[in-house]
């Protein structure tokens, strides 16, 4: 059965289309907003789907107005954005290192953001706001002595792998250092936040990430055919016409920007960059960065991981970063023992 077909517009411009993977991706959207929904109303104070939904059309009572669009949707929205700015982030850096083990977790964006924030934590005090701050520019500096330490004549995939495990190295024992600077009440607040949770998340930490996932997405989507060709090696890249630096560094950017600003939001959220365009990829059986999948790939786990986060253990709520740690291991496990009977290790 063909999976591709070509879609003529009134205006006679002709699309190819991958059948699978748009049907994929729908699905992935339709359970990341199912899942969102359910979420919302979920809590101490149950309320319906139905009135979930009616209450986010504006025709809810003043109770459930008050819960839903002030309490529960800002979390909500932050996973959201979160769980999508990282499957973007992770599907990027996975084409332009042509490396599954090519994901921001590997790679130490997660720990450099986290220096940047224990900085702010340890040595400043800071409040909520400028732990954010730091986050993102720790993730932004070690986003830069990534490329700048794995150029050489461009940037090739296994030695930005190498690079960035060696960085990440480094930027854990400094993170090491720093708890061991702190009082005990600026450790336990570090901790938490190195966990990775979207408890008491509102409209602050929406607004920016919304902001800067609006600018990043149409920027990423127009090299996406660029970075679809530089998968078959950057000299079949030049020889079609593709700026390949360029393309690189324009991608390799925005997915710095994308993950440092979801550490930023929700602290380092760990293997849903990993895993998301894996996933995505193994859903559509689609060749090339699969970036739309992957991104409702990502959106989709977070929200049901804290959602499992929330209702899973009774009344002991976990962070969600502890629920996409331990799924993530899970999920990793079953690919080695997967591929190792493929003999493909």
């Amino acid at each position: 059965m063909k999976t591709n077909r070509a879609v003529r517009t009134p205006g006679g411009l002709s699309v190819r289309l991958d059948v699978r993977a748009f049907a994929v991706t729908v699905l992935l959207l339709a359970v990341a907003l199912t899942a969102s929904v359910v979420l919302i109303g979920t809590g101490d104070f149950p309320i319906p789907a139905a009135d979930v939904i009616r209450t986010l059309l504006g025709e809810g009572d003043a109770g459930q107005e008050f819960i839903v669009n002030e309490l529960r949707l800002p979390r909500v929205l932050v996973g959201l954005l979160v769980g999508a700015s990282l499957g973007l982030g992770g599907a990027l850096f996975q084409a332009i290192s042509r490396n599954p083990l090519g994901s921001p977790d590997v790679l130490g964006l997660g720990q450099g953001a986290t220096a940047g924030a224990l900085t702010v934590i340890v040595l400043f005090s800071g409040s909520a706001n400028e732990v954010a701050l730091g986050a993102l520019a720790g993730g932004l500096v070690t986003g830069f002595a990534i490329y700048v330490l794995a150029w050489k004549r461009g940037v090739h995939g296994y030695r930005l792998v190498l690079v960035g495990i060696g960085v990440s190295a480094i930027v854990t024992a400094v993170n090491g250092y720093l708890l061991t600077k702190s009082d005990i009440v600026d450790a336990a607040r570090a901790v938490v936040w190195m966990t990775g949770s979207l408890d008491g998340r509102d409209w602050d930490q929406v607004w920016p990430l919304l902001a800067l996932c609006a600018v990043l997405l149409p920027l990423v989507l127009a090299n996406s055919r660029g970075l679809k060709m530089m998968e078959m090696g950057d000299d079949v890249s030049y020889a079609l016409g593709v700026r390949v630096e360029r393309v690189r560094l324009v991608l390799m950017l925005s997915a710095v920007l994308l993950t440092a600003s979801a550490t930023a939001a929700a602290g380092p959220v760990s293997f849903v960059a990993l895993t998301a365009p894996q996933l995505a990829r193994r859903l559509t059986r689609s060749p090339g960065p699969n970036l739309v999948a992957s991104l409702c790939m990502g959106a989709a786990l977070l929200v049901s991981a804290d959602w499992v986060s929330q209702r899973a253990f009774g009344a002991d709520q976990l962070p969600v970063g502890v629920v996409t740690g331990v799924l993530g291991g899970v999920y990793l496990l079953w690919l080695l023992v997967t591929e190792r009977r493929a003999g493909r290790i």
